[in-house]
């Protein structure tokens, strides 16, 4: 038995409680997941997880043992940010969650840029549009957009999210001119589903209403492209539909004034960070501040 994964892998199913997640985590099976746990309990002589086919919760020893295992798992990695401060050489892995059209366009690139320079750190780059708890999820770095209201968590501007509405040239010469908002009920539009991002999906409510659209995502690049074939008019963020407007395939519909500017930040845990994600966030920030 590795005692520290089997440590690691412990203290990560009792922060989310799902084996499932644990084993994509890990890069393992599920089966080895619970593998590991088995030896550690057999190891310790204690049961450490309560386990049934829905869910699993720890016992009393599991949890004085979690905080344990949280305790000597943040020293090594301590001691392992200061062996790597003394070398100057970041290395490791680093985990980093951010919304879908952002990290498809703008972070991947970066993220893209940084392994090469980079090659002895790993980045596992995960996209959704749900919002994050870095607290309680095994997160280095959570791309945040929007007001901050978490004061726990750690947060530093990177940019501002900008938006338009854009439309094809094509579309907009068959259909009648679009003087302000009330005239998009008259319109095919093309709504993005936010998930749980509250700030976005308000104001896409107050701008959209309730209505049914021609085509629901929540990918900003496939709403691109279907304004592009001319299905109708999308609001999506200026680094999402540049591209498709500097090509003149889409057309910024400037009658109409898009929500004010939401800033966009990177949000982790605490200040002392490790060498290599203190190193990734420098490196965003200066990939940003070039490209501005």
């Amino acid at each position: 038995m590795d005692k520290l994964v089997a440590m690691q892998v412990f203290s990560y199913v009792a922060e989310v409680g799902n084996y499932g997640d644990a084993a994509h985590q890990f890069n393992i099976s599920r089966t080895m997941v619970s593998k590991h746990i088995n030896q550690l309990e057999a190891y310790l002589g204690i049961k450490l997880i309560n386990r049934n086919t829905r869910q699993q919760s720890l016992t009393e020893s599991g949890r004085v043992y979690y905080q344990e295992c949280k305790t000597i798992l943040a020293a090594i990695a301590a001691a392992e940010n200061t062996l790597q401060l003394l070398a100057g050489t970041p290395r490791g892995s680093i985990s980093v969650n951010a919304p879908v059209s952002f990290g498809n366009c703008v972070l991947a690139p970066i993220v893209n840029r940084f392994l090469l320079q980079y090659p002895q750190i790993d980045v596992e780059l995960r996209l959704d549009n749900n919002l994050i708890d870095p607290l309680n999820n095994n997160i280095d770095l959570v791309v945040r957009i929007g007001e901050l209201h978490d004061s726990a968590l750690i947060g530093r501007h990177i940019m501002d999210y900008d938006m338009q509405f854009c439309a094809s040239p094509q579309y907009l010469a068959t259909h009648p001119i679009i003087y302000s908002r009330e005239d998009l009920q008259d319109h095919q539009c093309l709504g993005f589903s936010y998930s749980t991002n509250a700030s976005l999906s308000v104001a896409h409510q107050q701008i959209f209403g309730k209505r049914q659209f021609r085509l629901l995502s929540n990918s900003g690049l496939v709403l691109t492209q279907a304004a592009i074939d001319g299905l109708g008019v999308i609001l999506q963020p200026s680094i999402v539909v540049k591209e498709a407007i500097a090509a003149g395939l889409l057309v910024n519909i400037d009658n109409l004034t898009p929500p004010e500017s939401m800033p966009i930040h990177l949000l982790y845990k605490d200040k002392k960070l490790p060498l290599k994600t203190r190193t990734l966030i420098d490196f965003i920030v200066a990939e940003l501040a070039r490209a501005c």
